[in-house]
């Protein structure tokens, strides 16, 4: 049977053998499991306008591109619908 010298190698063992696989693992993480430009670059990124102007431009913004996609979806409508009296 083992000694004692044989316990302290296994305890060292069962200590030693996880921190060192999290030392191995924990250490470098930014260029070990990074993917490059994953994120967007400030520039490329939604902006959330604080100022009072910056809010007024993007709601007007927002009001044109609703009213054009209404305008373009009721004219894609208006040319596929027949009128009423034209179905009879």
């Amino acid at each position: 049977m083992g000694g004692l010298n044989l316990e302290v190698f296994k305890f060292g063992m069962y200590i030693m053998f996880p921190i060192g696989i999290m030392y191995y693992f924990g250490t470098n993480l930014d260029s070990r499991f990074s993917v490059p430009e994953f994120w967007p670059k400030p520039e490329n990124a939604n902006r959330i306008p604080l100022e009072r102007d910056e809010i007024e431009a993007e709601l007007q913004r927002l009001r044109a591109r609703r009213l054009y996609l209404r305008e373009k979806r009721l004219g894609e409508q208006g040319g596929q619908q027949q009128p009423r009296d034209q179905q009879e």
